[in-house]
């Protein structure tokens, strides 16, 4: 598989990045070279090796979930810099 200096201007019209013809040239070339490098992959004898996501074992380690009494809302509120009608109040985002 290769990459053409038309699949480079199609990935760069989908990040809306406007690309001059040097560039599409060095970015085609350091692509082909990416998948040339991992087609030595496919050279690789992986029978007997399971597939994995991680190389180590992982787990994830969480405490239980406990329900416990809430702050009240006086000392929630005692940090916001502003608020009303006791809720959080904060500039609009829309118009």
């Amino acid at each position: 598989m290769s990459i053409a200096v038309k699949d480079v201007e199609h990935v760069a019209n989908l990040a809306r990045l406007v690309l001059t013809d040097e560039e599409k040239e060095k970015f085609t070339g350091q692509l082909n070279a990416i998948l040339k490098y991992a087609e030595k992959l496919n050279g690789l004898d992986t029978t007997g090796v399971e597939p994995t996501s991680h190389v180590l074992p992982l787990s994830n380690v969480m405490r239980d979930d406990v329900p416990a009494e809430s702050l009240p809302i006086e000392k929630v509120l005692r940090n916001a810099p502003e608020a009303e009608d006791d809720q959080f109040k904060v500039p609009a985002v829309l118009e």
